[in-house]
């Protein structure tokens, strides 16, 4: 999951991986690992947010046959789960979900039909969900589950017609990281487990609908569709969408999935996607998903991109023309390396995801676009990492965290997990030298491939295959301090910027009474240096200063979200109430949760700007994500508590 220059705020979401085994094909499943006991690494690292017990018995295929009804704001049907029964005295399947409806539960007999079993919905935790017990004294191969969403399924977003770009067509998609796949498919919802999956779904013969799976470009869209995905993942990588989509190719295994309004602009922009393909083939070995297609949801989608593989999700705000926020495409393609193909094990380990993710994505960034552009949003990461870890919790800021940290998988620390850990790897390069430590990181796909490790394991084999080979580069120390400390070690490498060093000085020659940057100047200005330029001004500013700058550079109305998620806050704290329908107008549109919570964050510390941000919530509501919308509600639901 990515967000381009900016970390998410800090109750964003993310994911990462666990194994060892050389890679099989990328069209076969991997051997089964070796039942787990008591005291293997799977059972001492036990998932905190999961009921599941998959050292007793494992989901190794899952089935599924839905029906997808806009009108109830529900998915239905029957999912069939292929099971590997590892404890010789386990009888139960214990499955995770959330505001599900269970119908029934039935196992495969010897003859062939369905028997009824036993089952138990536990009352539902507020973080968890419910716990779905399945008694299964026979231990059969599959077992059935008969069900149905709630319509504030926390997994799925319905948008009406009105909501969507073409504004004809109804529309819906799945955000499943970090717990919400439970919200639609009873599953073991923990990244420990890995599984194939297959679908058919019915749906209204005026929508595509589309999943992480073996999407055809030439499908028929006939309201009837199956799908395959062949390579084992985990559970929050299983993604559905249905809208009025169109696809167009990039490449010949790239392409843009998007509503027809939209299909041409996003194809323009993400243009460079093969030749990103290529390069991190180059650095870090074959992609191993057969296709890399992208789907440009509307504008509500939470986030910034989710890599769901085969079908990364992409938000529409980085379709600004000029290719300038591309990066969130490396990311969302560097994890089909680092996290879908080497997943983390749980979320104490969430940097083995991002931080790899972040770090790839900026050699990617660097091979095609040049040293210069990496620096610039190297440096803006840092600061904004600086900033967070001004006020985080110090237990937060631990790249593999202590069991009990995280009550809710959301609340992960998106600067540790992602700028931190893309820091650590950037300390191991620069020690190593970028052709060993390259070498290291293609072997560490290659030998984790389709599996999911803690971070111990990350640093086994760290030891063994790059410590040991080159002896006295790094301590022992040094490791434990990046990983298990929390801040930023003094050893972290530095990088400097000269285009961002003359925004700075631009922008205190203003401050400081000066004139504004020169127009010639600051026409050739990336949206890096216009997000550093407003990143550095003061936490407030003169009514009369904010006019001239936005006299000068128009940036109320900006439809750079990267822009706009920097300059409204400081217009809110500043009093700058002539930016308020821009502002309105923005929270209304804009679902990605990234963009919009600094601005309704700034606006809850006041109580005329608290009345306000309830007013456009007020509006904005129907067309939030429910990840969004419990976002906001927390912030308010604070602000009025007096809770700082």
């Amino acid at each position: 999951m990515r967000h381009p220059l900016l970390t998410l705020a800090l109750s964003a979401a993310l994911a990462a991986g666990c194994a060892r085994e050389a890679a099989p094909p990328a069209d076969t499943a991997p051997a089964a690992a070796p039942a787990a006991t008591a005291t293997t690494p799977a059972e001492a690292d036990r998932d905190e947010h999961s009921y599941a017990e998959p050292h007793k018995v494992r989901i190794t295929d899952l089935a599924l046959d839905l029906a997808l009804d806009f009108a109830a704001k529900t998915l239905s049907g029957t999912a069939i789960y292929t099971l590997e029964w590892r404890d010789p005295t386990a009888t139960e399947l214990v499955l995770d979900t959330r505001d599900l409806r269970i119908v029934k539960a039935e196992g495969l007999a010897a003859d062939g039909s369905w028997q009824p079993l036993e089952f138990a919905l536990a009352e539902k935790d507020k973080t968890l969900g419910s716990k779905l017990t399945i008694r299964a004294p026979q231990r059969p191969q599959k077992i059935r589950v008969g069900y149905a969403t709630s319509p504030e399924a926390s997994g799925l977003q319905w948008l009406t017609p009105a909501m969507t770009e073409g504004k004809k067509t109804p529309f819906m998609f799945s955000q499943s990281q970090q717990i919400h796949a439970r919200s639609w498919v009873p599953l073991q919802d923990t990244p420990s487990v890995r599984f194939t999956y297959s679908a058919h779904v019915t749906a209204p013969k005026d929508v595509m609908v589309l999943m992480s799976a073996d999407n055809d470009p030439n499908a028929a869209r006939d309201g009837d569709y199956s799908f395959r995905m062949p390579q084992p993942i985990p559970s929050y990588l299983l993604a559905i969408a249905a809208g009025d989509l169109v696809f167009k190719p990039i490449g010949a295994r790239s392409g843009v999935w998007a509503e027809p309004t939209m299909v041409d602009r996003a194809v323009a922009e993400f243009a460079d996607t093969e030749k990103m393909i290529r390069t991190t083939e180059r650095l870090y070995g074959p992609y191993r998903w057969d296709r890399y297609d992208m789907l440009v949801l509307p504008p509500s989608f939470p986030y910034g991109g989710m890599e769901n593989p085969r079908l990364s999700f992409i938000t529409p705000t980085v379709v600004v023309g000029d290719k300038s926020l591309v990066a969130l495409i490396a990311h969302e393609l560097a994890h089909s390396w680092s996290g879908n193909l080497v997943t983390f094990s749980n979320s104490k380990h969430a940097w083995l995801n991002e931080g790899f993710t972040s770090y790839v994505e900026n050699r990617i960034i660097e091979d095609l676009y040049g040293r210069e552009r990496a620096d610039m949003e190297n440096l803006i990461e840092r600061n904004e990492l600086r900033e967070e870890y001004a006020t985080l919790d110090p237990k937060l800021q631990m790249l593999a965290l202590k069991p009990g940290t995280l009550a809710d998988p959301d609340e992960t620390s998106t600067a540790t997990v992602y700028t931190k850990g893309a820091w650590f790897l950037q300390f191991l390069e620069q020690r190593f030298g970028r052709e060993a430590f390259d070498a290291f990181l293609r072997g560490y796909f290659d030998k984790f491939a389709f599996r999911s490790i803690p971070t111990e394991t990350f640093l086994a084999h760290l030891k063994s295959e790059l410590m040991a080979k080159y002896p006295g580069k790094v301590t022992e120390a040094e490791i434990e301090e990046w990983v298990y400390g929390p801040g930023v070690p003094a050893s972290a490498p530095q990088v400097s910027s000269p285009r961002l060093e003359a925004v700075d000085a631009a922008r205190k020659a203003w401050l400081d009474g000066g004139a504004l940057p020169d127009k010639a100047v600051t026409a050739k200005w990336s949206t890096q240096e216009w997000v550093h330029f407003v990143e550095g001004l003061p936490e407030t500013l003169p009514v009369e200063r904010l006019a001239a700058l936005d006299a000068a550079y128009r940036f109320t109305g900006t439809p750079n979200g990267e822009i706009a998620q920097r300059w409204y806050p400081l217009a809110v704290r500043s009093g700058y109430t002539r930016a308020n329908p821009a502002i309105a107008a923005f929270l209304q549109k804009i679902g990605r949760r990234k963009l919009i919570m600094p601005t309704y964050t700034a606006l809850a510390k006041t109580p005329e700007g608290l009345k306000f941000a309830e007013e456009v919530f007020a509006r904005a509501r129907p067309g939030y994500h429910p990840i969004t919308t419990a976002s906001v509600e927390a912030v308010i639901a604070k602000a009025k508590q007096g809770t700082p």
